[in-house]
């Protein structure tokens, strides 16, 4: 069974070695087809916000697909489970009053976010402000716009130009923001577009105060200030929905997916601050933009039984828990030789570095012989990012698993 192409794979060693096929999951753990257990270090991809086989919300979705799977948003068309989930995310919105636009995902909320900062500047009359700011280690999905201000060279190697009004700088010193607008200069900066805990790139949390300064730079500079949120949103942060909130950013624009659904079906939203919204519903502006599965029927289903999960059970609260725990629990392992340092202490987040980055894909196979699946993000950076019901004791398990498979 060769046919499928992996996304982010080296697929003549898959074709060789074969595939990790799971099968199922039930809480903070996945089976094989086997049915060997592992603990699931990594939420899926960042997005098994409440665990694994919630009859809950695939009862949701299923209800709904009996009575209209899907139509269209565009116009002014809408379904009620759409509607019902765009009042519910404004009003959970770390702006107050934020529009709601729905996407198919994460990379599709970057290419939005992207193309809605420039077309305001236009609408402004401002014309010149197109030039799109990222930093570097930086993931934004793998669209265009996403790719070319991501910060992850291998990422863009082999396509040439993508977005030519595009600029990378420092991922922890707001003073690189600075340099970039004095030397190219604020009128030509659209947007900054800031991860406030980098995923991908390698799990980094922001210096101390970072956030604040690059957030009042982009103020001063008349530059707007796009939280990419995909990862830390709906919870991840710990204690709260989004980190633009715990750390009181008010961005311009916020890009979300994973944690929306929990991974039950793929969405995206781009929440909108009303200063941003109000040309185009001041009436008379069309912005010919859309997906024909933004706002899913089926999906908008699963959202709302997610974030009902979420507020009914505590799970930001639970999330917080996790932040303490992992922290306190994966600190031993900086002590280990093949280990460069342990990042973690913001959210339910945490990397163990490794000191030989090569070493990543052998040992998330190694990881699996001791009943965890788990996977190497940036340069070596065990990346740990656990669904919000893994308990105390589980990840206690995962760490000595972790220790078990270093060896």
């Amino acid at each position: 069974m060769d046919a499928l192409w992996h996304g982010f794979a080296d697929m003549g060693a898959v074709t060789r070695d074969g595939a990790f096929v799971v099968a199922r999951g039930d809480g903070a753990y996945v089976y094989d087809t086997a049915g060997r257990q592992y603990l699931d270090a990594t939420a899926g991809l960042w997005f098994a916000n409440v665990g694994h086989g919630r009859a809950e919300i695939a009862d949701a979705v299923a209800e709904q697909l009996r009575t209209i799977a899907h139509y269209s948003n565009f116009g002014d068309l809408t379904e009620p489970p759409t509607q019902e989930l765009a009042e519910k995310l404004s009003s959970i919105a770390p702006v107050p009053g934020s529009k709601i636009f729905f996407t198919s995902g994460g990379s599709d909320s970057v290419e939005t976010a992207a193309k809605l900062a420039r077309r305001y500047w236009h609408e402004l009359g401002r014309t010149d402000k197109k030039i799109l700011v990222g930093r570097r280690l930086a993931y934004h999905g793998m669209h265009y716009a996403g790719t070319s201000i991501g910060g992850l060279a291998g990422n863009t190697e082999g396509y040439g130009e993508l977005v030519a009004d595009s600029r990378t700088v420092e991922w922890n010193d707001a003073k690189s923001l600075l340099a970039l607008i004095e030397e190219i200069g604020a009128e030509q900066i659209a947007a900054f577009f800031c991860e406030p805990i980098i995923g991908a790139g390698g799990v980094y949390l922001p210096p101390q105060g970072y956030l604040a300064e690059v957030r009042q730079i982009c103020r001063d500079h008349d530059i707007l200030f796009v939280a990419d949120e995909v990862v830390t949103g709906f919870g991840r942060i710990g204690g709260t929905w989004f980190a633009s909130t715990r750390f009181d950013l008010e961005p311009d624009l916020v890009t979300t997916a994973k944690g929306l659904t929990s991974g039950y079906l793929p969405m995206g939203a781009v929440f909108i601050a009303p200063h941003l919204a109000e040309p185009f519903f001041a009436g008379g502006v069309w912005w010919r933009h859309g997906y024909t599965y933004g706002g899913h029927a089926g999906a908008a289903a699963a959202a709302l039984a997610n974030l009902a999960i979420i507020e009914r059970e505590g799970l930001l609260e639970e999330a917080a828990r996790l932040e303490s725990t992992l922290h306190t629990l994966l600190a031993p392992l900086a002590e280990h030789p093949r280990v460069a340092e342990v990042r973690s202490g913001l959210g339910a987040a945490a990397a163990v570095q490794l000191a030989d980055p090569s070493e990543g894909p052998a040992l998330v196979k190694t990881l699996r012989e001791h009943g965890i699946s788990g996977r190497a993000a940036g340069q070596g950076a065990m990346q740990i990012s656990p669904s919000f019901v893994m308990t105390d004791a589980q990840v206690a398990d995962l760490v000595e698993g972790f220790t078990r498979a270093l060896g």
